[in-house]
């Protein structure tokens, strides 16, 4: 079904926007993003995907992780806001033009 496919895109293969978002907010721990993106987002990806993306996010310099009461908490970096924001920009644009495509053909 394509409408599938689409969420499917749009949510699991996209994971690190929504993983930022929620680290804009505050710092969490691996389990407790897993448990807030499902409340906020409405999808709950592998437990593991999630520290997949988020070692990689920190490799590259976009979260930053330390030792808290054993567990490990993640926060974003300024690098991180910045591609954030420009993840946010890319979809807005893409969104704002989806919407003109549909206002010209209706007219």
């Amino acid at each position: 079904m394509p409408l599938n496919r689409l969420k499917y895109k749009l949510t699991k293969e996209v994971l690190w926007i929504y993983i930022l978002k929620l680290l804009k907010e505050r710092k969490m721990y691996g389990y407790e993003l897993r448990r807030e993106l499902e409340k906020n987002f409405g999808f709950k990806p592998a437990l593991i995907t999630s520290y997949v993306v988020l070692y990689k996010l920190e490799k590259m310099g976009y979260v930053e992780s330390g030792v808290i009461d054993k567990r490990r908490y993640y926060t974003i970096t300024h690098e991180g806001i910045k591609l954030l924001d420009e993840g946010i920009r890319f979809i807005e644009s893409i969104l704002e033009k989806l919407k003109e495509s549909e206002k010209e053909v209706r007219t």
